[in-house]
């Protein structure tokens, strides 16, 4: 089944849909942290655009944590799924949020490394991740985006479910999905080598490209 040889494959192939956005000075290519980052890396080679890392952390329903009912993002950036949220009482969300900040600022102090704060006013995000299951995490990616103020959006990603696919086109400016399995399955049944990528590949990948 698979498609991709690893991650830097899929970046290559997805750079070939993304031409448009070639040596365009207003791109900013985001890696989704962490596996989204050695494709937006060869993403952001190929359009010679630079690279930084969006670090969103789903809120997830305690006694069901694959379900979010939110997302934070860098920059104090909250969004809230509000029919679900409503499931929960005040108390059960600031306990959620208090620990998935403290992981979000740990990422964000550990990737930033003394970079400035993650600015994206006025400028295309291209918000690149390895894979679309549900689209949760990238649509909150999304909406994060443009609260740290983004003029437009671009969601790109080698493999995704039609049905995730289809939801983002209607959040971001523009999808991009280069493959749409019908019959979709794991992110990682796309790729020979899927490994869980470390915080060291990740700052590698920032320091590299910088």
């Amino acid at each position: 089944m698979s498609t991709y040889r690893d991650r830097s494959d899929a970046g290559r192939a997805l750079a070939e849909r993304l031409t448009a956005l070639t040596g365009r000075a207003d791109v900013t290519v985001l890696g989704l942290v962490r596996g989204g980052v050695p494709v937006a890396r060869v993403v952001a080679e190929r359009l010679g655009a630079p690279l930084d890392v969006l670090v969103v952390r789903k809120l997830g329903m305690p006694w069901a944590p694959e379900v979010a009912f939110g997302a934070l993002g860098p920059g104090g950036v909250r969004v809230l799924n509000d029919p679900v949220a409503r499931q929960l009482n005040a108390e059960d969300i600031a306990e959620v949020q208090r620990q998935e900040q403290a992981e979000l600022d740990r990422r964000e102090q550990l990737y930033r490394a003394g970079r400035p704060p993650l600015d994206l006013t006025g400028r295309t995000a291209l918000i690149v991740d390895d894979g679309l299951a549900t689209g949760a995490t990238a649509r909150a990616a999304v909406q994060v985006a443009r609260q740290l103020g983004a003029r437009r959006v671009v969601l790109a990603v080698p493999v995704g479910a039609q049905e995730a696919c289809e939801l983002l086109n209607a959040e971001a400016d523009e999808a991009i999905c280069a493959r749409r399995p019908a019959d979709f399955g794991a992110v990682g049944a796309y790729y020979d080598d899927f490994h869980e990528i470390s915080d060291e590949e990740v700052t590698e990948a920032l320091t590299a490209t910088a």
